[in-house]
């Protein structure tokens, strides 16, 4: 059974949806006022792992990232460009567009293809007005020199995502001295903008949304007033989330969100990666420069999602040396069945019990088991990646005694070659193996296949004419770049070692 940790009751819940089969998932997304970091994309390899497994359980999922898109970054952040050309609206837009395709491509390139609504906040502000209209009305907000800020004494459970008492949330609070509210702790869920600032028309005057209401707003509008799982790193859960939930239930009456998941924050020697701490910031674009997706997905994947992930190149190379384990395994599946593990097709949906798994060694059973009571059990993706280190090592002792090597008798190979079915039935799960891996030159950035294999066709050219001093110089080039050649009778086959 599925069971998820909820923030909201501090205790793992199974899974029970708002309509049976279904599950709409909702995580916040980033302010676009500069390119993505290496932070940036551990809630989004997170929660694309956890949806494929739900709908590897067969559930049909519909998952909404917000991206927000106008806000004081980046009114901000155009200011200290210092540019001039167009209005600040236009240069707000601008950067926004520019900053949101950089993470789209960052998205894209480490395999987060789940992801079936992006809606942008500007996009929304018909929707967000009405809700702040509707929170005024009942009672829970109130307009103040042009903004509008929720009521936090009329909401008795405020507190309850946090777990922290009224005085406790308001211990610490920055007065705002340029507005008007009626408590520290109340909250803008619309804000008047200053001449020349992005503005739209409201009741109460030119501005734009406050940071929380958007997202109330548009998961409302593409998920319902009532969805299954919102998701976000442990850093929103005050104030962010906190604030969505009143203003979402003051609103509609009704449960916001019935689980709430936060993952650990991404760190680097201890402290968090943030853009407020410069020397913390890697960024994305550069790590996807110089290492494998695999190796990106397996360093978010690597633990359980709730607990904090170190960053460091260290940690990446070690984790790109392990995963020769995988790739090696793959090579030698293709030279014994003259099938790339690439081009299986494995199940896209959970087998139970022994159904289609008749061919499967026991030993690769029970580990496929391991991994699926992991995942079952609060999405451990970490204990899962374990088991699929296991299932490689037990296929290669399963080849190792059938002596595949030598022969290739099918009914020696079927054991094997169910076995990596169900290898790849697993990957998919965690998003990993969906394409041959792009070689990685240790320290020295990224060899990119194409290059390799103009390489090979170079030396095979030289062989041909017979000039073998050349051709085993581009050999021993290569291999000192970490990159093996394998002549075969079918030709020339390359591995990272």
């Amino acid at each position: 059974m599925l069971r998820l940790y909820n923030t909201l009751t501090q205790a793992k819940e199974p899974l029970q949806t708002v309509v049976p089969g279904k599950v709409g998932m909702y995580v916040c997304g980033p302010t676009v006022y500069s390119n993505s970091h290496v932070g940036h994309m551990v809630g989004p390899v997170i929660f694309d792992t956890i949806k494929r497994y739900l709908v590897y359980h067969g559930y049909a999922v519909t998952w909404v990232v917000n991206i927000t898109d106008v806000d004081d970054k980046l009114i901000n952040r155009v200011r200290d460009e210092g540019a001039t050309e167009g209005d600040m609206t236009t240069r707000v837009k601008a950067l926004a567009e520019r900053v949101t395709a950089d993470y789209i491509g960052c998205l894209k390139a480490l395999g987060v293809d789940g992801i079936d609504h992006m809606p942008r906040a500007t996009e929304h502000i018909g929707d967000i007005i009405v809700l702040t209209q509707g929170l005024v009305d009942k009672g829970f907000a109130y307009p103040s020199g042009g903004d509008v800020y929720f009521d936090v004494t009329k909401a008795p459970d405020y507190g309850k995502l946090s777990h922290r008492n009224t005085e406790d949330l308001q211990a610490g609070v920055r007065i705002e001295t340029t507005a008007v509210k009626r408590s520290p702790g109340d909250f803008a869920l619309w804000k008047g903008s200053k001449p020349g600032e992005p503005a739209w028309d409201s009741p109460w005057g030119p501005g734009r949304p406050g940071w929380h209401i958007e997202c109330s707003a548009m998961s409302m509008k593409l998920l319902g007033e009532h969805f299954d799982i919102h998701g976000g790193g442990l850093d929103l859960i005050f104030p962010h989330h906190e604030n969505e939930v009143v203003q979402s239930e003051s609103f509609s009456g009704k449960p916001f969100a019935t689980y709430w998941l936060h993952n650990g924050l991404l760190t680097k020697e201890g402290k968090k990666i943030s853009k407020s701490d410069p020397g913390t910031v890697v960024l994305m674009a550069d790590l996807l420069a110089k290492y494998d997706p695999d190796t990106l997905r397996c360093l978010f994947l690597g633990s359980h999602y709730r607990r904090p992930t170190d960053y460091g190149p260290n940690r990446l190379d070690e984790l790109a040396k392990g995963l020769q384990t995988f790739h090696k395994l793959f090579e030698r599946f293709e030279r014994v069945s003259g099938q790339s593990f690439f081009a299986l097709e494995a199940p896209k949906t959970r087998v139970e019990g022994d159904a289609g798994l008749a061919d499967v060694p026991e030993e690769i059973v029970k580990l496929r088991s391991a991994f699926l009571d992991a995942m079952d059990d609060d999405f451990n993706t970490g204990g899962a990646l374990g088991d699929l280190y296991e299932i490689a090592r037990a296929l290669n002792r399963i080849a190792d005694a059938a002596k595949l090597d030598e022969s290739q008798e099918p009914v020696t190979l079927a054991p094997f070659r169910a076995g990596m079915v169900v290898l790849k039935e697993l990957t998919q799960i965690l998003g990993l193996f969906r394409k041959p891996m792009v070689a990685e030159a240790s320290g020295e950035g990224r060899l990119t296949g194409p290059l390799v294999e103009l390489l090979i066709e170079l030396r095979a050219d030289l062989r041909k004419e017979k000039n073998f001093r050349l051709a085993d110089e581009i050999r021993k080039r290569l291999t000192g770049l970490g990159v093996t050649l394998e002549d075969r009778a079918g030709g020339t086959t390359w591995r990272v070692d």
